[in-house]
């Protein structure tokens, strides 16, 4: 946790508050909210306190880090002590909230926010045909990034299907120091979007989503184990050597890319800024580029599908008072996404999910990639969220350790879906 700040009136105090005390922080005088710390939050809670400032209302915002926020939310939401606006990334954990009647619906107190945001991404705060969370801050997108010097040196073109990749593979074949595909799979977190890519892909996003929704041997699905053998056929000829080696921490699998030992590397939105900060030389060399995910010829998804983190959203606590709700309310139908915010966001490289944007892009660092993620998310079928965070909470570390079995080839795709149906 960083900071703590209780505002009224234009008026702000700065107190510290532990983790042990955080859990009273939902029956407090106030409304309250709770967001991380790092990233692009800073101008989420710069938003929250002009809003208390402009508005003479009280509203205690809290900034923790992420690990600490999953454990605390959690905890609070179990007690009953949970702040006002309650973050999520949706999937398990927002279907789990709606179940126990821990978040309100929002239907009605959302003012245009519906039909200003993409509905790929506006689609995963829905439970049941209700509006339960709504996006609140940048799009994150899983593409493809590519490094043209390398492609260039042996003759390849982007790929525009599967067969395209397999002919890419083919002729990095035997190639010393360059491999097809950059992977931290020593992070495995990394593998989890080529999941998700290769079974959409396969079978479309309701092969997933019978896990998402609980469904008995819902694993046991021919497109997840397509794509759990073709992650391991990667591993044999396609992903970087070593790759069980090579971690996200210090953004090992981005070098490889920019170094020119790997060809491609999947990773999620946030890794542009990354490159463009740790290895400004390939970022400004004109080598450095950004596509889609490939077509599967023969398979049932949409290739206009997308994966990832559609956004970090807010819910309205249930067991909020009815004053500390309407203060949420009014925030989310009249404040959210405003001038100013979405200014700062897109400054710092962040594209709020909204649609008609593109003309503020213009003169951003950004604006090619803004440009290009902006309408991979707008032309989108749909929008499936990162799967670690899709599934329920108390399978993630199942989840996380069957996939790294894979990956280091100690089990089958079978021992995998076993595995989580067992679950």
């Amino acid at each position: 946790m960083s900071r703590n700040r209780t505002l009224r009136a234009g008026t702000a105090g700065i107190a510290a508050a532990s983790l042990l005390a955080l859990s009273a922080c939902g029956g407090n005088d106030g409304a309250s909210a709770w967001v991380l710390t790092g990233g692009g939050w800073p101008a989420i809670q710069d938003d929250l306190e002009r809003f208390a400032e402009e508005n003479d209302v009280e509203l205690d915002v809290e900034a923790l880090e992420n690990d600490a926020y999953k454990q605390q939310i959690r905890t609070a939401i179990g007690s009953g002590d949970a702040p006002t606006l309650i973050m999520s990334w949706t999937g398990g954990a927002l279907l789990e909230y709606v179940q126990e009647d821990r978040v309100v619906p929002l239907d009605g107190n959302t003012g245009d926010l519906e039909n200003r945001v993409h509905d790929s991404v506006w689609q995963n705060g829905v439970v049941d045909g209700e509006v339960y969370a709504v996006p609140l801050n940048d799009v994150q997108p899983v593409v493809l990034y590519y490094n043209q010097e390398v492609l260039d040196e042996h003759g390849l073109d982007l790929p525009e299907t599967w067969s395209d990749v397999e002919e890419i593979i083919a002729t990095l074949d035997g190639v010393d120091d360059v491999d097809a595909f950059s992977l931290a799979g020593g992070s495995i977190w990394p593998a989890y979007m080529w999941l998700a890519y290769l079974t959409d892909r396969h079978g479309g996003e309701g092969a997933f989503q019978g896990v998402v929704e609980g469904e008995e041997g819902a694993w046991d699905n021919p497109s997840i184990i397509w794509a759990l053998e073709t992650i391991q056929e990667l591993g044999e000829n396609g992903f970087i050597d070593n790759y069980n080696a090579v971690t996200a921490d210090q953004n090992e699998d981005a070098q490889l890319l920019a170094d020119g030992r790997a060809a491609f590397l999947l990773q999620g939105s946030w890794v542009y800024a990354t490159i463009n900060q740790d290895f400004p030389e390939f970022a400004e060399s004109g080598n450095f580029g950004f596509t889609s995910f490939p077509v599967l010829e023969d398979g049932e998804g949409d290739p206009s599908n997308i994966v990832g983190n559609p956004a970090n959203f807010w819910s309205v606590s249930a067991d909020a008072s009815e004053e500390e709700q309407e203060v949420a309310f009014s925030y989310l139908s009249e404040h959210l996404y405003n001038d100013e915010t979405v200014d700062q966001m897109l400054e710092a490289g962040s594209l709020p999910p909204l649609n008609d944007i593109e003309d503020r892009f213009a003169g951003t660092e950004a604006e090619d990639f803004l440009t290009f993620a902006n309408e991979l998310t707008a032309n989108a079928n749909h929008f499936q969220l990162s799967w670690d965070q899709a599934i329920s909470p108390s399978e993630e570390q199942a989840f996380g350790d069957a996939l790294a079995s894979i990956l280091q080839g100690s089990s089958t795709p079978q021992d995998f879906v076993d595995t989580m149906n067992a679950q």
